[in-house]
């Protein structure tokens, strides 16, 4: 595989890789919101949903932290749900999964296979339809294991390993079925297997330049198999080819509304080296099908869900941080089965929200 370097980008970077950001007046979408669209069983409750997809069929995916055990804050916080068209359950997938330790998030492949990908635990589960293992990448730490503990985050990291991940966050794939997996927030780089799950390589390292990353928190593939990544800390969404390659940068210029707090916390101090909370920073990439393709995204602050072709253009954006329905409480992950109909994973309000856009409006 042909991986791009900074050293053969670095001349041209100033042009070819100047992000793409747009401060003209960005137009906001009318839209409504169905907080209630989710249909539980009697006693059943979400936690802090971190990821939501869709398959062909569009039965809907929801992973979630809940069905907690263990102790307060060493407690096992994840569980598959899987819902019908209409909202309603119909079944939850992988029970007291080995892998399963604190949910980050989920994907569906164009065989309608089902990618869990577990924070706590550094493992990605494939799962086919019917619910059963059929790949496993990754390993968590051994319970007998006297060092075991959550991974520190020293600055740099210690160097990669092969087929070892450190607080994995999603996974996308190319047109020859390549698997990406962004890996996440101790690594900083994108770790590349083939379609039969051997590994090839990866590329990224900690950094703010051309390729490299900081907190890669989403990953996505539009129809070509390019590579969407949504590198959080560096405020900015990084597109590669279907090789690896660094095609070009999204960024959004963006701040918040006055008197606008956010959700928890104080306002982000904008001079601060952490870029993580600012606006502007995406949490998710999510792409439509075409045969025009949209990408979303969304920050925790001011709380929006901004819409992009996929050269860059921001065209609209929509809601912000709240309580209430049309208000989102951190959107961890964005489902994206049309351009006008969005699902939201919100951790801290503890639903999955279903948008329903009307630009024409």
């Amino acid at each position: 595989m042909k991986l791009s370097r900074l050293s053969a980008v670095a001349v041209f970077a100033a042009l070819a890789f100047a992000p793409s950001s747009f401060a003209q007046s960005v137009p906001e979408i009318p839209f409504d919101g169905d907080v209630n669209f989710l249909k539980l069983p009697v006693n059943m409750y979400l936690g802090e949903p971190s990821g939501v997809a869709i398959n062909s069929k569009k039965h809907i995916f929801v992973f979630n932290r809940g069905n907690t055990s263990g102790p307060a804050y060493g407690a096992a916080a994840a569980q598959l749900l899987e819902f019908g068209p209409d909202g309603k359950f119909i079944r939850e997938i992988g029970k007291n999964l080995y892998a399963w330790s604190y949910a980050h998030d989920v994907r569906i492949d164009k065989n309608d296979n089902i990618w869990a990908i577990d924070k706590g635990s550094d493992m990605i589960i494939e799962f086919n339809p019917e619910g059963r293992v059929m790949m496993v990448f990754g390993r968590k730490k051994e319970a007998s294991d006297e060092e075991a503990k959550p991974w520190e985050h020293p600055r740099p990291p210690a160097p990669a390993v092969p087929g070892q991940f450190r607080q994995p966050t999603d996974v996308a794939w190319n047109l020859d079925g390549d698997i990406f997996i962004s890996d996440g927030y101790v690594n900083s780089r994108v770790a590349v297997y083939d379609k039969n799950g051997a590994w090839k390589t990866s590329f990224g390292t900690p950094g703010a330049g051309p390729g490299q990353f900081n907190t890669v928190h989403g990953i996505a593939n539009d129809a070509q198999g390019n590579i969407y990544v949504a590198d959080r800390g560096n405020r900015r969404i990084q597109v590669f080819d279907p090789k690896g390659t660094l095609l070009r940068q999204i960024t959004i210029d963006t701040t918040a509304p006055p008197g606008l707090m956010p959700w928890m916390g104080n306002l982000p101090d904008m001079n601060a080296a952490n870029n993580t909370m600012k606006p502007g920073a995406p949490w998710t990439v999510c792409i439509t099908p075409g045969p025009t393709q949209y990408l979303y995204t969304s920050d925790s602050f001011p709380g929006r869900v901004y819409k992009f072709t996929l050269d860059g253009k921001l065209v609209g954006q929509l809601g912000h941080v709240g309580r209430q329905a049309k208000e989102f409480g951190w959107i961890h992950q964005i489902a994206c089965p049309s351009e006008n109909e969005l699902y939201v994973a919100e951790i801290l309000n503890w639903r999955v929200q279903k948008l329903t856009l009307h630009p024409a409006k």
